[in-house]
This record gives structure tokens, sequence and C-alpha cells, in this order.
């Protein structure tokens, strides 16, 4: 049967369209919540790390979503334990997606970032409407922005690679260091450094001996009495080491018990439970790289760092955070849309003046280009020390920081980007 169109009565169709405007009206002023999964380690030897990880990024989002405009979308962090393991970080993924997360986020290991790549490229594929972005917020691995990049990846952090162009251009200056032992967490991360480090070295420094490559099974090890012994009998003057978490806390404490009077470059001295078992043996001597120092001359990062110390009583140290979601809420800017594609494609090439200065977001492999700094431990109340770190008395002066081009590395990506 055909059907007739019925003609509604005229002062019927003013009410409905009355009414359909109020409809709009009331959407366009309603802010939406957009979700960001925080996917990383909540439990386990490693888990004060991702707690800490967590608490920073709710403040950051915090704030941001104060200064939003009234039709803006607000943010809302969704935490998943993915304990350490790519399969956990796979579920979390799932769970995460299923709840209407469009936005994940994590840093706490490179073998689990490559997983989620993985899986954010298939689910892209399988199911566009459901396509996810990846902010990563610490994983290191080159591959990430190489030969295994994906348009749905954007790495916030410094490679390996490039923090060890910048550590070994820093060596360069350092004719003291003539023996190094290289000891790294034995997965793709830690095997990335070592091959990073021999190679930057003997370009840069050939003159340097590499007297030790050894590689620790991750989180396994409870005492480093053996390595540290190991390490004296090579008659190694320098450590550089990528281990972080516990593998990191109790390197130093055997390094400590030893009498090991030598220097540590690390990647994560930095990090959440780290300084507090350095104490006075690392004066001068401990290292880490990184992509922000808290003594560095940064006024706004300074101003950031203190006001969360008043408020938690604990360092902010995960500023790749900061840049992360202020960046993710220019790009909705600028996308004027939350859609995960539209907003990575207004991602790319983004510059940004962050706290550390102008930042940005290369397009060909979704690294971001940003300065780089050397901490170097010594006492509060040095020169270069105003604040301490995790009330020791001590905290890293920043020792050099480096502009965007000295630690960028070319790329072998070749990016696949949806239609």
């Amino acid at each position: 049967m055909n059907m007739v169109p019925r003609k509604w009565p005229r002062h019927w169709l003013k009410v409905g369209a009355c009414a359909a405007a109020l409809v709009m009206s009331a959407h366009a002023g309603a802010a939406e919540t957009v979700k960001i999964g925080f996917i990383d380690l909540l439990s386990g030897p490693f888990a004060l790390t991702g707690q800490s990880s967590l608490n920073q990024l709710r403040e950051v989002v915090a704030q941001v979503n104060a200064k939003a405009g009234p039709n803006e979308p607000k943010f809302e962090v969704m935490d998943f334990d993915n304990k350490g393991t790519p399969q956990e970080s796979l579920n979390a993924l799932k769970a995460a997606t299923d709840r209407g997360v469009r936005y994940i986020t994590q840093g706490g290991g490179s073998g689990v970032a490559l997983a989620l790549v993985d899986a954010l490229n298939k689910l892209a594929e399988r199911d566009p409407e459901r396509a996810t972005v990846y902010l990563n917020y610490a994983a290191m691995d080159p591959q990430l922005t190489n030969e295994r990049c994906s348009f749905w990846h954007f790495r916030f952090y410094p490679s390996s690679e490039m923090k060890m162009e910048a550590l070994t251009t820093y060596l360069q200056g350092r004719k003291d260091v003539k023996r190094v032992y290289l000891l790294n967490q034995d997965y793709t991360h830690g095997r990335q450094v070592s091959k990073a480090a021999k190679e930057y070295l003997a370009r840069k420094r050939p003159d340097i001996e590499i007297v030790g490559d050894d590689f620790i099974p991750i989180a396994q090890t409870r005492d480093f009495a053996s390595y540290v012994a190991k390490i004296a009998a090579t008659k190694a003057d320098t450590v550089i080491t990528s281990n972080w978490g516990s593998d990191l806390t109790l390197l130093f404490k055997s390094s400590r018990d030893y009498g090991l009077n030598i220097n540590y470059f690390t990647l994560n001295a930095n990090n959440p439970g780290t300084p507090a078992q350095i104490g006075p043996w690392g004066e001068g001597k401990v290292g880490v790289i990184w992509n922000w120092v808290h003594n560095a001359p940064t006024p706004e990062l300074e101003k950031i760092y203190v006001d969360y110390k008043k408020k938690t009583g604990d360092d902010f140290v995960f500023a790749a955070h900061w840049n992360s979601v202020h960046m993710l809420r220019e790009a909705m800017r600028k996308a004027q849309s939350t859609d995960a594609k539209k907003v990575a494609f207004a991602l790319e090439n983004m510059t940004y003046k962050s706290p550390m200065g102008e930042v940005r977001m290369r397009k060909t492999d979704h690294q971001l280009e940003a300065p780089l700094y050397l901490g170097i431990w010594a006492k509060q109340g040095s020169k270069g020390v105003k604040y301490d770190a995790e009330k020791t008395g001590y905290g890293f002066r920043s020792e050099v920081a480096w502009d965007n081009y000295i630690s960028a590395q070319p790329t072998s990506c070749q990016m696949k980007r949806p239609s």
C-alpha cells in the first residue's frame, strides 16, 4: 500500500519546530564527557610508579577541565590495571573500548605498548567507529615510531634512542668516563638501550671501552649484590642502565651497600620511590635523562611542581601527561570534534607552547619533539638545587638542557593513514 504523507496543521508545525530547536539547544549546551583509559601497572612490584602516574594524570585532567569552556568536552579518567603484561593489557583495552573509551594512555613497558598498538590497528580496521587513539606517556621503544609506527599512536615522551643521543653527546665532554658497563632489563626496551648506547658511543667516543653488557629478567631479581660485584670487578667507572621500578631501586641499594663509587646514568632515577633509595651515596654521580627536571629554569613547570607537592606531598614527575592532555584539548578544538580519527589528524604536526618550551608532534612518525634534560643528584641548597626529591634533602640539578634538534632521530616509519 502506498502511504501518502500526512499534512500537519500549520500551528503544529510551528510547535514542532520550536521543540526541535529547544532539543538541539539543550544538546549544544551540554558538555560531552570524553573518557581517557589509563591502562597500566597498578599492582605488583612496579605499582608505585603506576599509581603515582595515575594520580598525576588525574590532577592534570582536573586542571584542564577547570579551564574548559562551557560547551567544551570534559575529560574523565578510567583506570585499568594491566598487571604489567601484554595479555592483561589487551583485556583491559577491550574492557575500555566496550565502555566507550576512545582515548587511552600507557607508559609502563614497551612490550605492552607494542601489543596495544597492534590491537588498535586491528580494531580501527575491523570496527572504524570504535577507533581509539593511544597517548603514550613513557614507553620508549624506538620501534613505536619506526617500523611499527601507527596512525593511532602518539608518543609524548622521548624514545630510548633520543635519550641515548643526548647522553652520549654529554659524554663527549666527560673525558673521565673511560669504562662503561651496560645493565638493562631483558625485554625490548632494555635491548634497544644497549644497542643504541654501543652504537652512539662508538661514533662519538670510540676511546670508551664497553666492559659489560648484561640483561636481567624484569622484576625478578631481589638482590643485585652479584651484579654489583661483577661491575666492580670490571673496574668500570660508569654504568648506563634503563632499569626502572624495583630493578633500579634494588640496584642502587646493593651499589650503596657495596660502596661502589662510580657514575650511574639512568633513564628512570626520577621515578617514584627511586630517589628515596639514592641518598647521600649518589651525590654527584647519579644522573637521569628525562623530559623535565624539577630544578630546571622553567617557571611555569616549577609552579606546577610546587602546587602539586603542596597539595599531595608527592613530586610531580610525569610532565608528559601535561603535554598529552593539553594537546588533546587543542586537537579537539582544532577538529571541532571528539571523534578519534578527526582528533588524530588534528594532532599531527601540532605545535604547542608547553611549560618546558615549544614542542611539536612530528607528523611522519607521531614522535613529540621537545627539549631534554640531564639531572644530576646533588644536595638541596647547593647550586641549582632548590627542591629536593621525596624529602631526601637531595634533588636533581639541571646539568644540561638540550634543544629539540639535539636528540631528534631519523625515522623509518611508513605510516598507513585512514582515508
